[in-house]
Formats: structure tokens, C-alpha cells, sequence
């Protein structure tokens, strides 16, 4: 085809689970509604005072769930953080020590929070190459991470981008397939180049008898080169049950090792046609280098020059963290997550994201990562159609909004493409900033403000849940909704 006549290739159709429900209530609300409708209809023929009591307390209650903020979020989550935040405060749950003198056992530095009990093991896949186990014991979880040498899109067709992109959806929709998967993620890291990792190759590979002059300018090169650059990592996680249905029973670490391992050279192969580069799954002492250094940035310099010394799980945690309610202060380091409450609205392009994972000058170090929970086949065809007769529930009445109009034909269009073999993922968007000191933050902060528009998408920061958000982002295979207290079914219904 042409180039003049070449059409852009757009993407979109992005929908939220909604729950059906009157106006802005979900199905929880809408029922407590009607509930109290029929009390204040039951006592209004018992006496009036008992009526005007009912509708106040009716009111009252549900006044919480009709009050939102512009990302969506009503005021009654909003006061049931707060009052967990200040739980987990008064019982000290914000601040973690490690090490000879913290609360650790045997001095270790283990990692915080959610990974407090988490193990890492080495295993070997099909093709005889080590890669790193991360079992999670509260929830069964089995975590693989594979380290990619990504493309970018510089100087490359941009039929070669859509082929990519149509490829890493395709990749999506297998995950669909893999029995016992239950989450995904992609998290793309930017961190200045130290250029340690330069020098180092340049210095095993020079060779003795070279002329002076060559050997000057690469030490010139190995000297200079790094000045200013930045290093981007590219690293997926895929995350294994390990009881192969609900309420079975839980698999051990070595029949975990055995399956994943039969199943990381059929996905690593299938990224390398993402655009993803060459993707091989990292060993122990890789992955607990880039968690080190995640929670530790000064870390950084002596790590990349002790080159291949491992160093264990135990390890890889920091020493002193504090979270605070809009921040997370650890070790070198002090960090703000956001997340995503709303997914590029219309349609966009294939370099929407291309800003914001970027590196950038006001930021130390930066993490995007994506969240994705895909669903079998058969979970998948029962979405679509409950989210179709709940997007048709709303237009039911005499009032309709455009909004909601436009939510049905993307729920038709989405019940379409599952019927003719597309895969049903839910995803989700985590983005952390991270610099040296408290006073750098407002920088960081206006950088993402900046960059998030472009983006196409509606970041709020992770107010009260900043060190679980900070753990989230990092390619460890935490799903966080098996971690929340509050069951799935009131979540969605709220």
C-alpha cells in the first residue's frame, strides 16, 4: 500500500466492569435502596415519626455510596482506607526494620509487607537454563520472570509496530489457554546507566596486545559513553496457581518447578514476535539484584561492580522502611505509586504509551507496570454477557445518557470479538516514581501529571497503600485482589 494512502491503525474498546444499578449505585446499593424504600413504605402505616426515621437513617447510609470522586471512587471506600491506615499506624505496621537489629529473624534483610513470607528457589526449564521460582505462601503462588531485550520503535515501520502489537495480543490471549495461569504482568524500569556493566565487558575483552591507541579510545568509550544515558529494563512476570482448581489440592515446589518449567520456552519464544526481543527467564541472583536495587537505588553502583557475586533472598530486602499516607520512604530512596482508574477513553495509537515509559530527567528511576488477569474461555463468555445485559440495564430507562449508549455498542462489540476467539483479560496500570529525597518529590509528581495526559490515562496516587502498591509494581507476581480482606463479589457489586 501506499504510504499517502495508508490508514492509521488505532486500538481501543477498553471497558470497566460495572455493576447494574440505578444511576450510580452498583447492585449492592441498589438493593440497600430498595430495602429501605419498602421500610419507610412498611412504616409510613405505623406512623409518620417512624417514616421520617427510616428515611433519615436510609439517608445517611446512603449518602456514602452516591458521593464519588472524579476516578470514581465513593466516599465510603474512601473512609474505609482512612480508617485502615490509621489502624495499621496505631499498631505500628507502617514502619519495618531488618537486619542485626531489626525485627527480623536471624538478622536477615527480608523483603516487607505482602513478600514477608515469600521463597525463591532456582529451577531449571526444559532447555537446561536456570530460572528463578518466587512462591508466595498465603495464596499458592508460583511467580517465573523473564528478562527482555526490547526493540523499541525507533526507526521501524510502522507495519512492523502493528504486526507487534498484533502479535502481544495474541500472546495475551493464549495466556487464556495456559491451565493454572492466573495473572501476568510487564513492568518497564528506567534507571540511570552507571556504566559499570560497559566498562567491565570493554575491560574482559580487550585484548593485551593491542595498539595503545585502540586501547585508549575504548577506555575513552567504556569512559564516556554512559554519561547521560539511561538503562531501560524490560522484564514479564507469569504467575502459576498451585492447586489446579479451586479447592483442590496445592501442588508442591517441585511439581510447581517441573510444570513451569515445561512452560517457559513456549513463552519466551512466542514474545520474541511482541517486538519483545530475545526473552530468557532470569536466575535467582538476577532477580534478587533488581529488587535490591528497586528498594536500595545507591545499591546500584556497588552491585553492577561486584558483576556476578550473587546474593540470596534473604538478602535482597532493605533495612529500614516508613510508609507514609502519600509516600514510601525506603532505604536510599523515597517513592510515590499511582495507579490506574481509567483506561485511554476512544480510540488511540500504537505510541500512546511511548511518554510515559520513557526515561525522564526529573525522575531517579521510574516503573510502569501492567497488571493482567486473563480468564479462561468459558469464565470469558459469561463476562461479556453479563456486561452486555448490565450495559443495556442502564438505557432502560427514559433518560439515557450518550455515555451509555456508546458503553452498549462497546459491549456488543466486545460479546462479538469473544464469540469469534478473542481473549478476555483484565488489566490494570501501576506507575512509581522514585527519587533520592523528600524534596525532589514535587518535581517527580509534576513529571507524571505531565506525562499521564499524553498517555491517555486518569492516574490517582495509591493514598494509605503506598508500600503494598510499591511491592505490586515490581515483577514479584503479587495479585493483589487475593490479598484484599474484602470479598470480590461486594468489591464488584459496590
Amino acid at each position: 500500500m501506499a504510504a499517502g494512502n495508508r490508514v492509521e491503525r488505532t486500538y481501543g474498546n477498553w471497558r470497566k466492569p460495572v455493576s447494574p444499578g440505578i444511576g450510580r449505585l452498583g447492585l449492592l446499593g441498589t438493593g440497600i435502596l430498595m430495602l429501605g424504600l419498602v421500610t419507610i413504605a412498611l412504616s409510613a402505616m405505623i406512623s409518620l415519626w417512624a417514616a421520617v426515621i427510616a428515611a433519615v437513617v436510609l439517608a445517611v447510609v446512603m449518602l456514602p455510596l452516591v458521593v464519588q470522586d472524579r476516578h470514581g471512587r465513593t466516599a465510603l471506600q474512601a473512609a474505609t482506607a482512612r480508617i485502615a491506615w490509621w489502624r495499621g499506624r496505631s499498631q505500628g505496621w507502617h514502619l519495618y526494620r531488618s537486619g542485626p537489629l531489626g525485627i527480623t529473624a536471624r538478622g536477615s534483610h527480608r523483603l516487607p509487607g505482602l513478600m514477608a513470607a515469600s521463597r525463591l528457589v532456582e529451577a531449571q526449564d526444559s532447555y537446561g537454563r536456570p530460572f528463578a521460582m518466587i512462591m508466595i505462601p498465603s495464596t499458592g503462588h508460583y511467580t517465573a520472570v523473564f528478562e527482555c531485550a526490547a526493540d523499541g520503535a525507533a526507526l521501524v515501520d510502522q507495519d512492523q509496530i502493528d504486526t507487534w502489537v498484533a502479535y502481544w495480543g495474541q500472546w495475551l490471549a493464549s495466556l487464556s489457554f495456559e491451565p493454572s495461569l492466573v495473572a501476568a504482568s510487564v513492568t518497564i524500569e528506567t534507571a540511570p546507566d552507571l556504566g559499570h556493566r560497559l566498562q567491565r565487558e570493554v575491560g574482559n575483552n580487550v585484548d593485551p596486545n593491542a595498539p595503545e591507541l585502540a586501547r585508549q579510545a575504548l577506555d575513552e568509550i567504556a569512559r564516556t559513553y554512559p554519561a547521560g544515558s539511561a538503562q531501560v529494563s524490560t522484564r514479564v512476570a507469569v504467575t502459576y496457581a498451585a492447586a489446579p482448581r479451586p479447592g483442590a489440592k496445592r501442588r508442591t515446589m517441585e511439581e510447581m518447578a517441573r510444570e513451569i518449567g515445561t512452560r517457559i520456552p513456549g513463552l519466551t519464544a512466542n514474545l520474541a514476535m511482541t517486538g519483545a526481543g530475545t526473552a530468557r527467564p532470569m536466575n535467582a541472583a538476577e532477580l534478587a539484584k533488581a529488587v535490591r536495587v528497586a528498594y536500595d537505588p545507591d545499591a546500584q553502583s556497588l552491585l553492577e561492580t561486584l558483576g556476578d557475586d550473587d546474593i540470596s533472598w534473604d538478602k535482597a530486602g532493605p533495612v529500614a522502611t516508613q510508609e507514609y499516607w502519600d509516600r514510601y520512604v525506603h532505604d536510599s530512596g523515597v517513592s510515590v505509586t499511582w495507579g490506574m482508574s481509567e483506561a485511554p477513553r476512544g480510540e488511540v495509537l500504537s505510541s500512546v504509551m511511548t511518554g510515559l515509559v520513557s526515561p525522564h530527567r526529573d525522575i531517579a528511576r521510574k516503573r510502569v507496570t501492567l497488571l493482567y488477569r486473563p480468564y479462561d474461555p468459558g469464565a470469558a463468555a459469561k463476562i461479556v454477557e453479563r456486561d452486555r445485559k448490565d450495559a443495556r440495564f442502564r438505557i432502560s430507562g427514559a433518560q439515557t445518557a450518550a455515555r451509555d449508549a456508546v458503553a452498549v455498542a462497546a459491549a456488543d462489540q466486545s460479546a462479538r470479538e469473544e464469540a469469534k476467539g478473542a481473549g478476555l483479560v483484565r488489566f490494570a496500570m501501576l506507575v512509581t516514581a522514585t527519587v533520592r529525597s523528600v524534596e525532589e518529590l514535587p518535581l517527580a509528581t509534576a513529571a507524571i501529571d505531565t506525562l499521564a495526559p499524553p498517555a491517555r490515562v486518569q492516574l490517582r496516587r495509591m493514598y494509605g497503600s503506598q508500600a503494598s502498591a510499591f511491592a505490586a509494581a515490581l515483577p514479584l507476581g503479587i495479585v493483589l485482589p487475593d490479598h484484599l480482606q474484602v470479598p470480590a463479589m461486594v468489591r464488584e457489586a459496590m
